[in-house]
């Protein structure tokens, strides 16, 4: 008896601690949706509340929306839109199915370093490409003036529909690269062997079988790059011309018109298609998924000479285009006088005489992704394992879960223009009673920028870290629980080593895309805190491209560098951390 009562004893303090930490789950993760509720959900309303009314705050209902539609140029911008966005989806997702075929289904060498040079657009803002594509082929551009002379040149018109799918596409052809690098690496072999024992053609193969086996990837792969092109502003604002689409109308209303009104209506507008788009990509990544957990043989490549030449031909055509790409921009930035005095210096890195803050503006951009990488990855991450370690409240997770994917299918120039109505709002009014705005304070200060960038990149981490914290066993927590461990020792002691790879690649990705983005931060700087990507676009605007190109440059080796430092940390890490998956 006295034993029964001394364990059981030792047993309600145990259950004590469980009740204490299962509440404690449950708040933390309220508290989560109540943030994502305050920094997407509120925000949303507000800009879709303002395209209600008119610019003297009276309510006008669905009237911005018929000037709207009813105003030919403005109308126009919607079919350019899709135009430009439909074909830079199909020339991306092509090129980078053949790249990504190459890497997972052949024999070539050098996959590392083509790997590599594709991924080169993702460092770099879409400013900078079509930056470098009007030292390529504008009117004094190196292509179009036949290499200054020394053979006939061409000019392909690239102001208006062909810079801008031109930019698009060296912006979206990565991201289609690695998605669908991803589904073809994840194929069953004995569908390989089953239809080369029926004698079956490599095209019979590969319309039965590869096909299919990555029709997920591949309609994941065009949504994305659709909604990448279709919400885009950076190349479309450079070489655009007067060929208007829905991401430099709402430039054009809000910053040369101050028409904050009809911002807000062509923001609502090029949110619909995004919406959409977002929610057959997630349709279809949950298929994929599914797919995935099958058990399956790994298919390994074979030898043959005849396609692995042709594969490696592409695959060395494509890195030199982008190489070449990256090298004019380089040496644009180092040129005198464009295309008269072609002496080499550092002068256009000085940054004299052009507006924009210089070496102040792209520091200020490194702090910027400093803190978007410290603070975005700590709450991401947190929030992550809140909602997939947590036991129980199924509908409080799930409501977590989708707030966290929701920011995927915002525009960051729909983000930014929200952010201007929701947090310069001194307070709203209510039947005569007005609640003050607390978070008013934040407006036109670093944090309003570091929180628009980790809102704008927000769900990918999310997704990232969920991926990571599923391949660990529930049962560190189970068992933690039964010990009376406090879930944040668990959590600090076991989860966090383990997943440090993931954690790494989320931090890199929160610097590198905070580094890079515009449409995001250009309506939300202030005169104090100039941004690298803002002067590079106010540079554009004032004429002066070569300083523009160089400030580019300065962002594309500060996100190489960073990204080294990421591969670097993460060897080290892996020979530390993961020495128990080799056991």
């Amino acid at each position: 008896m006295a034993q029964a009562n001394q364990a059981a004893g030792a047993a309600l303090p145990a259950a004590d601690t469980f009740d204490r930490e299962l509440w404690l789950k449950r708040a933390l993760i309220l508290l989560v949706s109540a943030w994502l509720v305050a920094v997407v959900i509120l925000p949303l309303i507000q800009l879709l509340s303002k395209s209600l009314f008119d610019n003297h705050g009276v309510f006008v209902g669905l009237a911005n929306y018929v000037e709207y539609f009813t105003t030919p140029e403005l109308r126009r911008s919607i079919g350019n839109s899709v135009f430009v966005s439909v074909t830079t989806t199909v020339i991306s997702v092509t090129l980078g199915f053949l790249f990504a075929y190459a890497l997972t289904r052949t024999c070539i060498p050098l996959k590392g370093a083509f790997r590599g040079l594709a991924m080169m657009p993702l460092f770099a803002p879409t400013l900078l490409n079509g930056i470098a594509l009007i030292y390529l082929f504008g009117r004094k551009g190196l292509i179009t003036r036949g290499f200054f002379g020394a053979i006939p040149g061409f000019d392909i018109g690239l102001y208006g529909s062909t810079g801008i799918i031109i930019s698009e596409v060296i912006f979206t052809f990565p991201q289609a690269m690695l998605i669908l690098s991803v589904a073809l690496r994840m194929t069953d072999a004995r569908l390989y062997e089953a239809s080369q024992s029926m004698g079956a053609s490599r095209l019979r193969t590969f319309l039965t079988v590869t096909l299919p086996g990555v029709k997920y990837g591949l309609i994941s792969a065009i949504f994305v790059c659709f909604i990448l092109a279709f919400t885009d502003f950076g190349a479309p604002k450079v070489v655009g011309g007067q060929y208007n689409i829905l991401a430099t109308d709402i430039y054009k209303q809000v910053i040369g018109q101050q028409n904050f009104t009809m911002g807000a209506v062509v923001s609502v507008v090029l949110l619909i298609p995004t919406v959409l788009a977002f929610v057959v990509d997630r349709i279809a990544q949950r298929r994929q998924v599914a797919l995935i957990q099958a058990k399956s043989v790994p298919l390994t490549p074979k030898p043959d000479k005849q396609v692995d030449g042709f594969y490696l031909a592409y695959c060395s055509f494509i890195s030199l285009l982008i190489l070449a790409f990256f090298a004019t921009a380089a040496y644009a930035s180092l040129v005198k006088v464009w295309p008269y005095k072609l002496e080499l210096g550092l002068w256009h890195y000085q940054f004299r005489g052009t507006g924009g803050g210089g070496y102040g503006a792209f520091f200020n951009s490194v702090r910027m992704a400093c803190y978007s990488a410290v603070v975005g990855t700590a709450v991401t991450f947190f929030s992550a394992y809140l909602i997939e370690k947590s036991r129980g409240m199924r509908a409080l997770r799930q409501t977590s879960y989708f707030l966290s994917i929701l920011p995927l299918a915002l525009p960051g120039l729909v983000i930014g223009l929200a952010y201007i109505f929701f947090f310069n709002a001194p307070g709203w009014t209510f039947g005569g009673i007005t609640i003050p705005n607390p978070f008013n304070w934040l407006y036109a200060t670093m944090g309003i920028l570091v929180l628009s960038n980790i809102v704008h990149f927000y769900s990918v981490s999310f997704l990232t870290a969920t991926t990571a914290l599923k391949q660990l066993d529930k049962e560190f927590e189970t068992v933690s629980e039964s010990l009376g461990v406090p879930f944040h020792i668990t959590f600090f002691r076991v989860t966090v080593p383990v997943c440090l790879p993931a954690i790494l690649e989320i931090a890199m990705y929160y610097f590198v895309n905070s580094m890079a983005t515009v449409s995001a931060v250009i309506f939300l700087y202030s005169a104090d805190i100039p941004l690298a990507s803002v002067a590079i676009a106010n540079m554009d605007d004032a004429g002066d491209i070569a300083p523009a190109c160089a400030m580019s440059m300065l962002v594309v080796l500060a996100n190489v560098a960073v990204r080294l430092l990421y591969g670097l940390l993460t060897r080290k890490v892996n020979r530390r951390t993961q020495a128990w998956t080799r056991r």
